[in-house]
């Protein structure tokens, strides 16, 4: 198993938060103001400089819209993991009504005898 340092974690993080905010057109001083932080940590954060609070990523992704597994893609190994990632991240591009479907194919799958 790969050993991940607290600094790869950091820096991983930083930079799929920034990528989000700046698509959802966010400014840094916008997510300082919402998630109630100052503009520095923001920075910090964004920069790989300085580990997040839990209850501040937990906000993060609920503000920006990030999956647990977008957050923490880059740094599983685990094949099996990795496999469900990408299963869910293929998910994710489907319209409602083709998930609705996916969704009923797997139960039908689960339900199977």
């Amino acid at each position: 198993m790969n050993s991940i340092s607290k600094s790869d974690i950091d820096k991983s993080f930083g930079k799929i938060l920034k990528d989000f905010r700046t698509k959802n057109g966010y400014t840094q001083e916008v997510m300082a103001e919402r998630l109630g932080i100052s503009l520095k940590y923001i920075s910090r954060i964004e920069n790989g400089y300085s580990g997040i609070k839990t209850q501040t990523l937990i906000k993060y992704m609920n503000i920006l819209n990030i999956a647990p597994n977008i957050m923490f893609k880059e740094l599983i190994t685990n094949e099996d993991i990795i496999k469900q990632i990408e299963i869910s991240e293929k998910l994710n591009q489907l319209s409602e009504e083709k998930l609705n479907f996916v969704d009923n194919m797997i139960d039908l799958l689960i339900n199977f005898k």
